[in-house]
């Protein structure tokens, strides 16, 4: 059979090389299937099936440095997931037996016991008699944090079965963004880089485990991996099984292109993560370090199991140019000499060398790092938003209105930065009218509330590009985020004095807020508004690389910039304990979410992209992402991101309309908590409407309001030229607006690194020209 499309040039930083191991993991993984059941009997497996798996020559690739004991563990746990993934088929997709399959799936938690003291059932199948045995051959000597971790990665591994059983005759073809969110919980990669913590002996600190850089490692390593296997397996998943998940078909079908192209933008997109994996290596990685203080020992720890997470990536290619499974010509690398892939032979070397020097300086990595700021783009162009729900406004608008205006006053958040805003800002901007849309039905109070809340966040993320931004002063974002965090009290009163506007206006705000709440909610709103405030940090970081982000990256921090995780704490409130938490966990309530907070997010940006790129210099917004991405112009970009608005809005009536009332029955749920997320639905219905409005209204995004409100754009200068931002009328410098305050120490964080650094790195730095803003 003709293959659909050629194999593209692979990004290959890092040459694959071969356990010694491999034929030790091979017998024993043989011997430990048949004593679990899984081979002759299992209905399942038999041993021809097992050794053409051959599942530990992968493991032998992806783990290559761990002894041989390690290395049939390693191999153990992979027999046992794969013979899952086909118990589960053959008992359950095949029979459909919705009921049959979560009854399966809640005893397997039984086995992953915390404490091994606690025992475990008596296994009644190979599933639960492997995970047993595996279980406790792996957590004596992890700690009890990479014990919750492991577990709950792989219960998330199991329980997105049922998520494939519910959709398995739903005929839909996913789109972008929810294809990769979905992927990294049916590919099991994030389960594998919990392995690879044991494998290379090496775990990750817990006070770092749940950080932004160390869950971008973990997503980006994943999706490197789930996109490369999407390519090689196009063939055998869409042309032989009709299988509807696979990248390269999501791609096709939203573009509207040849599955050539769809499959030339997947590895674009595979190149952009695996470059991600590294900005995040080089650039982020010493900050956490020296944010956390951490030793010498922990960050080697650290980096071991960076290296571990690279070998895993590299290991996969070449097991996939291998395996007979996947299109590659029949396993075009089988005859090459497993532990020297490639040509070998004098001077060979540099084949895959220069692959891996494109991939590192290619267009796409040069486009993101060369972008010119403050360049003149027009008037934002508007498409014909789709909006399928009315907006509906409070009638306490006109209060709230003169309310705000007050508020503002008397915290005089106005005067954190004389410029930035004035009170004829305030009033265009018009706050009430977006949460009187948000909130139709709220009192006065809460109403002011909400008020406050928005023009504090919008203030908050204007403030923080011109203070700090401007001067590329990561180290007083920092304590200025600290600050700030010292003023939402979990309990007990303010220790810290607010010294200017934004530091009162916020602990107003926490106080009038989580007076009524109990512990547990007070908890997880401080910990929405703290994740915003990390989001501005990573806007920063980009901006003083001058760094177009990667798109997978860009939309996901951006629900945390637009403070979408802050208002749905705040609307999850109201719903009380009706609804269990692990409700909200579940990925159908996540897809709700997060599809209506891009429909709301991508208006923003849509509607500021003159605002920021021209007149702000910013690089974070999807159609300039988008733009940067394709290579393509504003109005093509602009086109991608409308159809992405469109399919998120199609996607949350999907979720809303089938998915929910088969999460309300897996979960059993009561009339008052069906009741509360019917009511939830309708609540983010109104968000993205009133958000919608608000943008339409208000006078913050038209040109006439943006030339209004900034002094005219700078001219566009060369390219790779670092252009300072315009000054706002009457600008205090950073250090001038923070002059009234203390001077308790703060950490000094280094500077944010281009690349590696001692001897011999040199070679694989940034050439200079890829990152003016740092010169």
């Amino acid at each position: 059979m003709a293959q659909p499309f050629e194999l593209p040039d692979f990004y290959v930083p890092h040459p694959a090389t071969l356990n010694p191991h491999l034929e030790h993991a091979r017998t024993h993984t043989r011997q430990w299937a048949r004593g679990m059941g899984m081979l002759e009997g299992s209905g399942v497996w038999d041993e021809h099936d097992l050794d053409s798996h051959d599942y530990a020559l992968l493991c032998a690739y992806t783990h290559p440095d761990c002894d041989a004991a390690e290395l049939a563990l390693v191999t153990d746990w992979y027999v046992w997931v794969f013979f899952f993934d086909d118990h589960f088929l053959e008992l359950f997709k095949r029979t459909l037996d919705r009921k049959g399959g979560k009854a399966y799936l809640d005893r397997l938690p039984a086995f992953m016991p915390m404490d091994l003291s606690d025992g475990m059932p008596e296994p009644t199948n190979p599933v639960e008699a492997g995970l047993a045995d595996l279980w406790l051959r792996t957590v004596p000597g992890m700690s009890t944090a990479w014990r919750e971790r492991f577990r709950e990665n792989t219960e998330h591994l199991l329980n997105e079965s049922m998520w494939e059983l519910s959709n398995i005759n739903a005929g839909r073809i996913a789109n972008p963004v929810e294809y990769i969110e979905m992927r990294r919980k049916v590919g099991g990669a994030p389960w594998s880089a919990g392995l690879v913590e044991h494998a290379v002996g090496a775990e990750v600190p817990a006070v770092i485990a749940a950080s932004r850089p160390m869950g971008v490692l973990r997503d980006a390593f994943s999706d490197g991996v789930h996109l490369r296997n999407d390519l090689f397996s196009y063939q055998r998943e869409v042309e032989d099984e009709g299988e509807l998940s696979n990248g390269v078909l999501v791609l096709e079908t939203f573009l509207g292109c040849s599955t050539q192209e769809a499959a030339d933008r997947v590895n674009d997109l595979l190149t952009s993560r695996l470059h991600q994996f590294e900005n995040t290596v080089f650039a982020e990685l010493p900050l956490l370090f020296a944010a956390h203080g951490l030793d010498p020992a922990s960050c080697t720890d650290v980096m071991k199991y960076v290296k571990g997470l690279q070998d895993w990536q590299s290991g996969g290619h070449e097991w996939h140019m291998r395996s007979s499974r996947y299109m590659n010509n029949g396993g075009a690398a089988a005859g090459r000499t497993p532990d020297l892939p490639g040509p070998t032979g004098v001077g060979t070397q540099a084949s895959d060398l220069l692959k891996s020097i494109r991939g590192l300086a290619g267009p796409g990595r040069a486009r993101s790092f060369t972008h010119t700021p403050f360049r003149a783009v027009g008037p934002s162009l508007l498409p014909d938003f789709e909006m399928p729900y009315p907006t509906r406004l409070s009638p306490h608008l006109g209060e709230a209105r003169r309310n705000l205006v007050d508020w503002a006053h008397r915290v005089q958040l106005m005067d954190a930065l004389p410029g930035v805003w004035n009170e004829e800002k305030l009033v265009d901007y018009d706050f009430p009218l977006c949460a009187a849309g948000i909130d139709p039905d709220a009192t006065p109070a809460e109403l002011d509330l909400s008020s406050g809340w928005l023009a504090w966040g919008t203030y908050g993320d204007d403030y923080y590009p011109v203070v700090f931004g401007a001067t590329r002063d990561l180290a007083g974002a920092k304590h200025c985020n600290d600050r700030l965090l010292a003023f939402m009290p979990l309990d007990g009163p303010l220790t810290e004095v607010p010294l200017n506007g934004l530091e009162r206006g916020i602990a107003d705000l926490w106080q009038r807020t989580t007076a009524p709440m109990d512990d547990g909610s007070r908890r997880r709103f401080r910990a929405a508004v703290e994740k915003m405030l990390d989001a501005w940090l990573w806007e920063l970081l980009n901006q003083a690389q001058n760094r177009i982000p990667d798109p997978v990256d860009y939309l996901e921090m951006r629900r945390l910039t637009f403070g979408s995780d802050l208002t749905m704490s705040l609307a999850r409130l109201g719903h009380g304990r009706s609804v269990p938490d692990e409700v909200y966990r579940h990925a159908s309530m996540l897809a709700l979410e997060n599809s209506a907070a891009d429909y709301a997010m991508l208006v923003n940006d849509v509607f500021s992209y003159q605002k920021e790129v021209e007149y702000e210099g910013e690089v974070h917004n999807l159609v300039l992402v988008t733009q940067n991405f394709f290579d393509c112009d504003y109005p093509t970009a602009l086109g991608v991101v409308h159809d992405l608005m469109k399919s998120r809005m199609s996607q949350f009536q999907h979720v809303a309309d089938h998915e929910l009332p088969q999460l309300y029955d897996d979960f059993d749920l009561d009339a008052a908590a069906r009741a509360a997320l019917d009511g939830y639905v309708v609540e983010l219905q109104d968000w993205m409407s009133a958000v919608l409005t608000w943008h339409r209204e208000c006078h913050r995004y038209a040109e006439p309001d943006v030339v209004r409100h900034h002094r005219p754009a700078l001219p566009a200068a060369p390219a790779g030229t670092a252009v300072p931002p315009p000054a706002a009328p009457g600008p205090v410098p950073a250090a001038a607006a923070r002059a009234a305050e203390p001077a308790p120490a703060r950490p000094a964080l280094p500077p944010v690194p281009l690349g590696p650094t001692g001897l011999g790195t040199s070679g694989v730095r940034l050439p200079a020209a890829a990152v003016p803003a740092l010169r």
